[in-house]
């Protein structure tokens, strides 16, 4: 399994991102090609400390190839150019193979 995740710092207006993302973005993600599995949070806390992020996003593919094929394709392509139109701090993106124990 290859996992994608997306770490938002806080928005300069927490609202209206939490109501794009949820409302807009996260409709058009739901459409992304070989997505095997999608969860978010709203609302990160911090282990001891504050958070330096508000929001995170994971995605599941099957491998590193099915995710690039993803995110290459028209629609990925779309979520890409959507994250400008809320996420006004940016965003950390990073991908990595699951390992499995044992």
């Amino acid at each position: 399994m290859h996992k994608l995740v997306v770490l938002y710092p806080p928005p300069t207006d927490r609202a209206h991102f939490a109501r794009y993302y949820v409302e807009k973005h996260l409709p058009l993600v739901a459409t992304l090609p070989n997505l095997r599995a999608s969860r978010h949070s709203l609302n990160v806390e911090g282990a001891g400390a504050p958070a330096p992020y508000f929001a995170i996003w994971e995605g599941e593919f099957d491998s590193e190839a099915s995710m690039g094929e993803a995110m290459q394709s028209e629609i990925g392509q779309a979520i890409a150019n959507d994250a400008q139109n809320y996420a006004s701090g940016g965003a950390v993106v990073m991908h990595y193979e699951v390992a499995s124990a044992g």
